[in-house]
């Protein structure tokens, strides 16, 4: 049995999984989640929306556990667990004893898009893993200066390519660490070299479909950025990495760890990984990169801050250590609570619930999807022309295909379509559909594209919860004669969302 330090960093990476496996089954999936689910069933490699290492992952889960919001989650809440496992190794690594090595696994456990991303199945979850991973690796690379470690970050770097087209920043990062530091000696080694072949090959099958697919994933990035930019989602960047990239009472701690990295002594053989953190925070800044893009920077800084802080308390007297220890307890302790108020624990029906999404929104998407797929088949169930007329369902966005889709065999549904993302390149089927439940998009826009257009149902749920789908086109519509012919109508209903 393991004891010590490494029985309580354990206590806490089990914790930080069966946490959010225990209350995981208390709402229904996300929208997110239910177009991963989809291209799941559609295994390729790559999709508009991003490589295809999650759609993998979650091929896997639907395997072993079926349509289960807990059997999916189960995976992005282990590799989260891992990642405050991996905190408490660079602690070690970088010469830290207990304190340091404990404190390190807990404040990165407490980060807030960490804690998101053990209850919710999306390619941001692999992403952070990968991130302390290479973090981690670097570490043993520059401490044991020996060079075999360059394969197991080429591989890192491959996966994360196949998860994440963000890892990018990464990659810049570490070109700037080489070259700014003495570690640029290692450009002139074979392990280097042998390492960006690993991960070349890696990544080359989904950039084989790339290719094929006239990059198409940049197209929709691009679209995707102009979106955000637009609707000011990156206005709050330097905001959020103090509220959200890395827990806000451990600012101290990702402080002392620039410290560490840039300026001590202690960390002069680390100095590359203080550019490899920081590059990236500052590309994101400067490309206008939403908030949480710069999460996976912060655990590699707050484990140098910990052993910082470690060294600091052996050095300083009794009252200022005794008084640093309590402060910290109690910072600590509170950034627990605060993101544990902000995850899927509490029932959907409480007051606690509801305080939950008020203040994290994704709770909100993660209802009402049955409650959709049900009443779509009692509209489907009514149609007099269901028997001798080719009917689809066409859904608006990725959440609406992929929830209808997955309850489709449940609720007795017919063919879901969508112009959306991946949906669209799947096609409208053949022969191509006459009578369609049209779903996600208000009156105009379904008339737009067919000449008559039937108010048929509303979209509900049982809880009354307000999202996007009940506030903003609630209506579901039973819509005949399309104003052009399918292969034209099919080109503009195309979008990235």
């Amino acid at each position: 049995m393991l004891r010590g330090e490494w029985g309580v960093v354990l206590l806490v990476a089990t914790l930080k999984l069966l946490l959010p496996v225990l209350s995981n089954g208390q709402y229904d999936f996300h929208r997110d989640e239910l177009a991963v689910l989809d291209d799941a069933r559609n295994l390729a490699w790559g999709y508009v929306a991003y490589p295809p290492l999650t759609p993998f992952v979650a091929r896997l889960a639907l395997l072993v556990f079926g349509p289960s919001v807990v059997g999916l989650r189960l995976f992005s809440a282990l590799s989260q667990s891992l990642a405050t496992v991996l905190g408490g190794l660079i602690a070690r690594e970088l010469g830290g004893k207990r304190l340091a090595i404990v404190l390190a696994a807990v404040v990165v456990a407490i980060a807030p898009v960490s804690m998101a991303m053990s209850t919710l199945f999306e390619y941001t979850a692999f992403d952070y893993l990968w991130w302390v991973l290479i973090s981690y690796l670097f570490v043993r690379l520059l401490k044991s200066d020996d060079g075999r470690w360059w394969l197991g970050i080429g591989a890192a770097i491959g996966l994360g390519a196949l998860t994440k087209y963000a890892i990018a920043f990464l990659v810049v990062g570490i070109a700037v660490g080489l070259l700014a530091t003495r570690a640029r000696r290692y450009l002139l080694t074979g392990w280097f070299w042998g390492g960006v072949a690993v991960a070349l090959l890696i990544f080359l099958p989904n950039l084989v479909w790339q290719v094929q697919h006239q990059f198409i994933s940049l197209s929709f990035l691009l679209s995707i950025h102009g979106r955000d930019v637009q609707n000011g989602r990156t206005s709050e960047y330097l905001v959020d990495q103090l509220r959200l990239a890395a827990n806000p009472f451990t600012i101290p701690l990702w402080i002392l760890g620039l410290n560490f990295l840039f300026f001590s002594e202690a960390g002069r053989r680390y100095r590359m990984l203080g550019w490899l953190s920081v590059a990236p925070i500052v590309l994101l800044f400067l490309s206008q990169g939403r908030g949480y893009y710069a999460a996976p920077a912060y655990p590699l800084l707050l484990a140098a801050g910990s052993v910082s802080l470690e060294g600091w308390l052996k050095t300083s007297g009794p009252v200022a250590r005794r008084l640093t220890e309590t402060v910290g307890v109690v910072m600590v302790a509170t950034g627990t609570l605060i993101v544990l108020a902000l995850g899927p624990f509490a029932p959907v029906d409480s007051p606690l619930g509801g305080f939950a999404r008020g203040l994290n929104t994704d709770l909100g998407a993660e209802v009402g999807w049955h409650s959709l797929a049900a009443e779509v088949g009692r509209i489907y169930g009514a149609l007099p022309d269901r028997t001798t007329a080719t009917v689809a369902v066409l859904a608006g966005n990725y959440g609406e295909a992929g929830a209808l889709d997955l309850y489709r065999s449940r609720y007795g549904l017919p063919r879901i379509i969508s112009g959306v993302n991946s949906y669209w390149a799947r096609g409208y089927g053949a022969p191509p559909p006459q009578t369609l439940i049209v779903v996600g998009f208000d009156r105009a826009d379904a008339t737009r594209y067919f000449g008559t257009c039937d108010l048929a149902g509303h979209n509900t749920n049982r809880y009354g919860i307000a999202n996007e789908e009940t506030t903003d086109d609630p209506d579901i519509f039973v819509c005949r004669n399309p104003r052009a012919n399918w292969p034209q109508l099919w080109s503009e209903l195309r979008s990235f969302g």
